[in-house]
């Protein structure tokens, strides 16, 4: 052995050898009890990367999205436009409209009028950000957040931009933002789904939400979103039939799983394990979810810090509340829907009360996070799917008016994960129209949020049917400027 060495040219004699060869297998045996999967041989195919474990060091561990469906005004909440209140009711200049295409909904209006934020902003924290009077309580967290003024998307209906921002695609049948995640890092908690979705509803005009945008489309159906309810069973189908007890439902999954594995044998299709997969979890869901949907043992600070709509099953305060005991359980990625923010008229009324339902459970949630020391590992995201124009829709008088949807340009703010805090990113123009500095792709979005939880986007692949196929398609870039 030591002549073998010494003939290659090492170093090496017998005993630093078996020193080191023990070292190796040490922490191999380490690695496969951090990672069980870490030798499984599922690896991606040409980059030869295996799923579950991160391409970097990551700075966040888990995310928590709370959707804004149905696209928030940004005039009336963080894009402050006093130019806007200057020229309420003059048309927008061609210059600024420029070539840009309309819904069907504002196409055929003879003019378009300028109109200015009802409500009145204020500068908050060390970063001095403008924050409207309807979001007080967010207003108390701007130092922690990373508001992005330039974000810009390419669809201009709600269906396809919801899904694009979700997936990476207009066209849906792809998987999610959370089923890559779960994809590329596997589990923390093995009792409970790495992907989970809650809905609520505000008092507006509700665009839908829709079991595609939680699709695990084609990676395995074991990182599918699960979906959490406010009814008496949560996940539906989770509890044991009538008639069978634990141990009998133990001893059926493991006959089933016998059964799957001589089937998995013999037609060789992965989905038969991820469906034993799933059996499996659902058997331990059983014990962690009413453990963890129970929110009976929360100090009465916390429910204070919340609202007490925290503890009405449903609400988009619950949710949050959830989101953080689901998150602080190990979940990857907790997606909340609020529905309610398509104000095409009567805006100033509907967003006044869309704001009162988030605004305190929302900067609640970042607080919270950050009083348990979570908030650095977790990362919060706040947006909708696109924006609102600077014209009005439809008749303009002198205390309502609507906005049509709006591409070009939008907010979302980002907090904890390794985002910058007390900072804000991007501009537009004077009239809210246009980006003016920095703008912000959905892909770029997409691509930051992967590579804050290890991930580099361009390697996140996998290949079905031919192509490789990846979250941000064939674009996107880490906007490092918002890194810590």
């Amino acid at each position: 052995m030591e002549k073998e060495i010494l003939e290659h040219g090492f170093n090496f004699n017998r005993r630093r050898f078996l020193s080191r060869l023990s070292l190796g297998l040490g922490s191999a045996a380490l690695g496969s009890l951090m990672i069980p999967d870490l030798f499984g041989g599922n690896s991606t195919d040409e980059e030869g990367l295996t799923p579950g474990i991160p391409h970097f060091a990551p700075k966040a561990k888990r995310v928590i999205y709370l959707f804004q469906n149905g696209a928030p005004s940004q005039q009336e909440l963080f894009d402050y436009k006093p130019k806007l209140r200057e020229m309420l009711g003059q048309e927008i200049p061609p210059s600024v409209r420029g070539t840009q295409r309309l819904t069907g909904m504002t196409a055929n209006q003879a003019s378009f009028p300028l109109v200015g934020s009802f409500v009145n902003f204020k500068q908050y924290g060390q970063s001095r950000a403008w924050v409207s009077d309807l979001f007080p309580y967010t207003a108390k967290i701007v130092d922690d957040l990373c508001i992005v003024k330039s974000m810009f998307t390419e669809a201009i209906n709600h269906d396809p931009a919801l899904t694009f921002l979700q997936t990476g695609s207009q066209q849906g049948n792809r998987p999610s933002m959370g089923s890559w995640l779960s994809y590329g890092l596997g589990n923390e908690n093995k009792n409970l789904p790495n992907f989970t979705v809650l809905l609520s509803r505000g008092i507006g005009n509700g665009q839908g939400v829709y079991s595609k945008l939680w699709s695990n489309g084609f990676l395995d159906s074991i990182h599918q979103g699960v979906q959490f309810s406010k009814g008496e069973d949560p996940v539906l189908y989770l509890r044991d039939p009538e008639g069978m007890d634990r141990h009998a439902r133990r001893d059926m999954l493991d006959n089933l799983a016998e059964l799957n594995d001589l089937a998995y044998q013999e037609f060789g299709d992965p989905e038969i394990t991820a469906k034993v997969k799933q059996y499996e979890m659902a058997y331990r869901m059983q014990t962690a979810v009413p453990e963890v949907m129970d929110l009976s043992k929360e100090p009465d600070d916390i429910i204070k810090l919340y609202g007490p709509d925290c503890l009405v099953p449903g609400t988009f305060a619950a949710n949050c509340l959830l989101a953080r005991k689901l998150s602080e359980n190990g979940v990857r990625f907790v997606q909340l829907y609020h529905q309610g923010w398509d104000q095409h008229g009567n805006l100033p009324f509907e967003i006044a009360k869309q704001a009162k339902d988030v605004d305190q459970a929302s900067a609640a949630l970042v607080t919270d996070l950050k009083q348990r020391g979570l908030l650095d590992e977790t990362l919060v995201i706040w947006g909708g799917e696109f924006g609102r124009t600077s014209y009005t829709q439809g008749k303009l008088t002198a205390d309502n008016y609507g906005r049509d949807h709006h591409p070009r340009c939008f907010t979302i703010w980002m907090a904890g994960g390794g985002i910058k805090p007390g900072m804000v990113y991007g501009e537009t123009d004077e009239l809210g129209y246009n980006i003016a500095q920095n703008p912000v792709h959905v892909h770029d979005f997409q691509a930051t949020v992967l590579h804050q939880l290890g991930l580099n986007h361009e390697k996140l692949i996998f290949k079905h049917l031919g192509r490789r196929y990846r979250l941000t398609d064939v674009s996107g870039k880490v906007v490092r400027d918002i890194l810590a």
